[in-house]
């Protein structure tokens, strides 16, 4: 069976829109034979990442927080350093919160390509 391809140019679309988009694409639920517990046959590429806009102030207010679990241990970083480091690995991080947490999420994940 071939893939599917979607190919989708993020330049000027908001974020969170399109992130959950590609979520929707990636889970399968736009085709007619969907079903919850098989991952589509789909390769969704997307181009021009570092392009992406936020609604409000959200570039400059926006955190991303994780923690070690030692005292003192909560590290931050902003979303406008993110997004000048590494686009694509924020923008995995945006889909991956939107998918089912679950065996499947680490197989849709693997088919996001960027161009």
């Amino acid at each position: 069976m071939e893939k599917n391809l979607y190919e989708i140019n993020a330049e000027g679309k908001i974020l969170g829109r399109l992130a959950s988009e590609v979520a929707i694409i990636l889970r399968g639920k736009n085709s007619p034979s969907f079903q919850p517990n098989i991952a589509p046959k789909v390769e969704v590429k997307i181009s021009n990442v570092e392009k992406i806009k936020l609604s409000g102030n959200k570039l400059n207010d926006k955190e991303y927080k994780r923690f070690s679990g030692y005292p003192g241990g909560l590290k931050t970083i902003k979303f406008e350093t993110m997004l000048k480091n590494d686009p694509n690995k924020l923008f995995l991080k945006v889909v991956r919160g939107m998918l089912p947490k679950n065996k499947l999420r680490k197989e849709m994940l693997k088919n996001i390509k960027f161009a």
